[in-house]
């Protein structure tokens, strides 16, 4: 009990007291850093969303994109002023934290060997969102994988392709992306006719085609331009072939340029222009013996 009563006769309770008031000023100067920053924060995602809305991304895209970009600055941003506040306390209760400094330096470095690809592909990843290179909902092809983007994560992307497959791609491991419904799409038609008709007729046709094709209320609406028809693209072996484009938006040039084509073949038949198909012909020897055959394609 003596020594008890010793050890808190030779406290100097106004150095504690001091300290303890430091230690407090400490943490509520963390807080209000972390205040201002959830503040900062708070506008940024107010304007980005803004900004994503005049652009015409739907909200639940934009808001999706937002959060997930902010919620990892939030976390880096809250790591990094505990931290701080942490190193600052213990100085002031008289822990010397230059071992400390030093071992968590050393520490890092063996994890940053070890996890360089977890760093690299969390990095990566955050650009991909600040860019908004790829939204949810895109069309994408990923180092030669085509498929509809359903997730983006802090380390993947998440492609789900036509046949029902899920293919997962670590942001670092993303060498070529390519993006098919960014703010609009193009449906790129080849059609091939016979060489004795006049494509001239046949491009007109097409038009013909297309004008019905956008006073339709279920196609209409998803096509934002009039058809660029290139004209003749290349002679094939049987065939004239006539190129050309329809812009639709985003992920929509699949549906149009089906129903396209459809219809296409209704107003060739309608209007008697052949559309070729492979055909061979065959040479007979006198003798009934096969001579030669010529195969046209």
């Amino acid at each position: 009990m003596d020594i008890i009563l010793k050890y808190f006769n030779d406290v100097s309770w106004e150095n504690v007291l001091e300290t303890s008031l430091r230690v407090a000023l400490i943490l509520l100067l963390g807080w209000g850093v972390l205040a201002v920053v959830r503040q900062l924060l708070s506008r940024m995602e107010g304007r980005l969303k803004a900004k994503y809305a005049a652009e015409g991304e739907p909200p639940s895209e934009s808001g999706k994109r937002v959060e997930t970009l902010l919620k990892l600055v939030r976390q880096g941003a809250r790591l990094a002023v505990w931290i701080t506040v942490l190193l600052v306390i213990l100085k002031e209760l008289g822990v010397e934290i230059g071992p400390i400094l030093a071992g968590a330096g050393i520490l890092g470095l063996a994890v940053g060997f070890g996890a360089q690809n977890l760093v690299k592909d969390i990095i990566t990843g955050f650009f991909f969102i600040l860019e908004n290179q790829i939204r949810i909902g895109d069309v994408a092809v990923i180092n030669g994988t085509g498929g509809l983007v359903e997730e983006i994560n802090f380390r993947t992307l998440v492609l789900r392709d036509v046949e029902g497959v899920r293919h997962i791609f670590p942001h670092g491991t993303v060498t070529t992306l390519s993006n098919r419904t960014r703010d609009w799409s193009g449906y790129v038609f080849d059609i091939g006719v016979a060489y004795k008709e006049d494509t001239d007729r046949v491009c007109e046709v097409l038009r013909g085609v297309f004008r019905e094709l956008r006073q339709d209320s279920a196609f209409g609406p998803s096509i934002l331009e009039e058809p660029e028809i290139f004209g003749v693209d290349r002679f094939a072996d049987s065939a004239v072939v006539i190129k050309g484009r329809i812009k639709t938006k985003p992920s929509r040039q699949w549906m149009v340029g089906r129903e396209f084509l459809r219809r296409t073949k209704l107003a060739f038949d309608r209007e008697g222009i052949q559309i070729p198909v492979p055909h061979r012909t065959i040479v007979m020897q006198a003798g009934g013996g096969l001579a030669s055959f010529v195969q046209n394609r």
